[in-house]
């Protein structure tokens, strides 16, 4: 009390407090996880280990620290890392933003199970809306029109409605020939499927996921 009383008529003396710097039981293992992010950074998004895959690796070394820790040093890797890549004039990208039913995205990815002692792989539908986050999977044997259209429709079931448009990338049961920019020659059975429901359908550039990095995250 008396100190702040002194600064309140002090009327010119700004209080400052300097923090100090406290070792952390992941100072040692620092170096290591820096190279991990570096070396996942570049692999393909889909093959990256998570920020909870990457503290199992560290505590398999010996790390006795938290999960919060490890995810918080992974954030501030990854601002740096995007300041560094704004500050060299790369990396510039319109930031998403989408409103209430506006859109969802649409992705596949792998996985595997143990069916009848067998270890299968599975190919696993994402749908996820863009402004809720809310999302649903499905595992189905292949990608075929078939189990497409079969998550899309319980996706919609569950999620409680069909948002206006859906983001997806050119598959080939949506897509049958890539044209210049954003022409496609969408397939004739996926159209039926989008007219059905009346969503529009809306195609990633090649090789740019994160025109849907929603999805992709959760991929």
């Amino acid at each position: 009390r008396n100190t702040i009383r002194k600064y309140l008529r002090a009327q010119s003396i700004e209080p400052r407090f300097q923090v100090p710097e406290r070792p952390s039981r992941l100072d040692p293992f620092a170096d290591r996880l820096r190279g991990w992010l570096v070396l996942e950074a570049a692999r393909p998004r889909k093959n990256r280990r998570t920020a909870r895959r990457l503290h199992e690796d560290l505590v398999a070394l010996g790390y006795d620290g938290s999960y919060g820790r490890v995810a918080a040093f992974i954030r501030q890797w990854k601002h740096e890392q995007h300041q560094a890549r704004q500050t060299t004039g790369r990396g510039v990208f319109v930031p998403l933003s989408f409103q209430p039913g506006e859109a969802f995205q649409f992705d596949w990815g792998e996985d595997w199970a143990v069916i009848a002692g067998h270890r299968v792989k599975l190919q696993v539908a994402h749908t996820k809306l863009s402004f809720s986050r809310a999302f649903i999977l499905r595992a189905y044997p292949l990608q075929t029109h078939e189990m497409l259209f079969d998550a899309l429709t319980e996706a919609f079931r569950v999620l409680g409605g069909v948002p206006r448009r859906g983001i997806f990338d050119n598959m080939k049961t949506a897509v049958d020939l890539i044209g210049s920019g954003k022409a496609r020659q969408v397939n004739l059975r996926f159209m039926a499927l989008a007219s059905h429901y009346l969503f529009e359908a809306t195609f990633c550039n090649p090789a740019a996921g994160w025109e849907k990095g929603q999805i992709e995250k959760t991929v």
